[in-house]
Formats: C-alpha cells, structure tokens, sequence
C-alpha cells in the first residue's frame, strides 16, 4: 500500500467549520506587532535594496551597457566609452522594485477535517507573515486554492491592510479536493508579476505534492514551503473494525484496524513528511515544518531563523 493510498483515509467524522471568528482576537494582533519589531530587528543593518527586486530602468546604480540605437536618448551614452573607444554604448542602471509576496493556502477538505485546526493554524501563519511583509511595505497577495484558485485578495500595501487580509483570511472555508499542479498553473497564469510564493498547505495531493511546487519554481518564482502538519494525524486512535473515509473525494472502505496498521500508518505519515524536506532540500526550496501543536507565533520566529522568507 502507497503513501497516498494511506494518508487520505480518516475516521468516519465530517469535517466541521473552522469557527474562525475569534482566532484574529486582540492577543493575536499584539503578537502580530511583537513579530514586525522582530524582523526589523533580525534584519538591523541590511540594505533596504537587499529586500527588493531589481530590473533595468532608470535608478541610481549602474549595471551594465548595450548598444546604442537609434531613439536613445543622448544623455545615457557613457561618453567616457566612446572617448576611448569610439563606440556608442548606453549606460543601464538597476531600478529597485518593491518585492511581491504571494500567499497560497490550501483550502481543500484534507486542511479542515476534524476540527479544523490545520486551517486554522495555516490561517494564523499566513497573517503573521502577510503582516510582516506589509510592515516591511512589500506587496502582498493572498489566494486560497484547492483543485483551483478559490479565492483572492488583490495586491495590498501597507500595514494598515493587514485587517483587509484578516477579513479574506477569516471568509476561508475548507472544501474540494486537492491538486496543486492545476492550481498553480492557473496562479501563475493570473500572476504575471514574479515575486516570493509562500506555500501554506498539508501537501496531501494524490497528483504529487511535487507538481504544484515546480510549476512555481519553472515561472521563476522563489518559493518557500510552510508544510502543515497535524501529529495527531499519523498516529489515530482508532482499534477493531472501522468505517474510513477520504474527506475530499467522500470515497469510504471498511478497515480492521490492528497495532500493525497503525505502525504503517504512523510509518507513511512521517516518510510524507520526510520525502516532501528531502525534495526542498534537493531542490533549494526553502521549507518549514509546521506542527498545530507549536504556537504560531513560534514557528514565525523559526521562520526568521531559518531564513528564505525576509531575504
């Protein structure tokens, strides 16, 4: 039996609503403040430029020189070049633009089964993060996707929009199945503008988890992984016979359950897990491990240490 033929079969208990009304509560905006003050702190001392893209334009700092031609204006040749060498060459400089920052967060049935608390720890993850960015005055956009696009924030500014990204975020419910390959495509055929995805997601997609992480890495978008993980998951307290079913595709199979399946099942949680560092790693992705039972506000301050996220 494979990883995927393991992973998505659950007790027979229907998802429930997240009940998100109170996890963007007073003490949560505070910690939000906490963790702005960190990453400046962290970051003290780096160039404001180092956070930002670059492309050719009309800045300040040189880059590099092309040919001239015809229609160019006089005032970019670099006379010095053609004093030397008698050729018409027009200076380039590097022009800074502000950093696009893309949050992605699984929305599928898999990120709100029981209880609810992956999605809504994916919530609590991507709003601490979006705040940082938007501290930081980067663009930030937030989508919520399944086997599609499910949902979108526009591209906001400021920190002052972090309560327009609380609201979309707050609207998020968990349904639909999961394939990212699809999903990505489709978000980056809708993003034409290249910055930081940040992946928030349990990766339990039957297609590959893999899919829909290269078809950002090949639209050239720097990508960093937040792997939501729920311990409970891998190590269920079920025993005799049970009724199981896959809460995205409603698939049921009658299971026995004994102490030898549950150390396989406990066995393809963590390889999961495993498999999915091992492919960030080898691939240079930038990848968090994101356990419900971590405080957020933890696992943000990991995320500083651990780097990829505020470059």
């Amino acid at each position: 039996m494979g990883l995927l033929d393991v992973l998505p079969w659950r007790r027979a208990k229907r998802s429930v609503p997240a009940g998100d009304d109170e996890i963007f509560d007073d003490e949560f905006q505070r910690k939000l403040e906490y963790l702005a003050l960190v990453s400046r702190r962290v970051f003290a001392g780096r160039l404001r430029a180092e956070r930002r893209t670059k492309k050719s334009g009309s800045g300040v700092e040189f880059a590099d020189h092309r040919d001239y031609q015809p229609g160019d204006d006089f005032r970019t040749l670099d006379w010095n070049v053609y004093q030397r060498f008698e050729k018409l060459l027009v200076r380039l400089f590097e022009e800074e633009e502000d950093l696009a920052i893309y949050f992605i967060v699984d929305a599928s049935a898999s990120m709100g089964f029981g209880d609810g608390r992956k999605l809504r720890y994916a919530k609590k993850v991507a709003a601490a993060l979006a705040y940082v960015g938007l501290a930081n005055l980067d663009r930030v956009s937030i989508v919520s996707t399944t086997d599609a696009i499910s949902g979108r924030m526009p591209e906001t500014r400021g920190k002052a929009r972090i309560f327009k990204a609380l609201r979309f975020l707050r609207a998020v419910r968990a349904d639909g199945r999961t394939d990212l390959g699809d999903a990505m495509k489709t978000f980056v055929a809708q993003n034409k503008r290249r910055g930081l995805a940040v992946l928030v997601s349990d990766l339990y997609d039957p297609a590959g988890f893999e899919k829909g992480v290269n078809v950002l890495r090949y639209n050239k978008f720097d990508v960093f992984v937040v792997h939501v993980l729920d311990p409970s998951e891998g190590r269920p307290k079920l025993h005799g016979d049970v009724l199981v079913y896959d809460c995205e595709t409603g698939d049921e199979r009658e299971v026995t359950v004994t102490p030898k399946v549950l150390t396989r099942f406990a066995e393809a949680f963590d390889m999961h897990r495993a498999d999915v560092e091992r492919f960030c790693v080898t691939h240079q992705v930038p990848y968090v491990a994101a356990s419900v039972e971590v405080p957020f506000d933890e696992l943000i301050l990991h995320v500083f240490r651990r780097g990829g996220f505020l470059r």
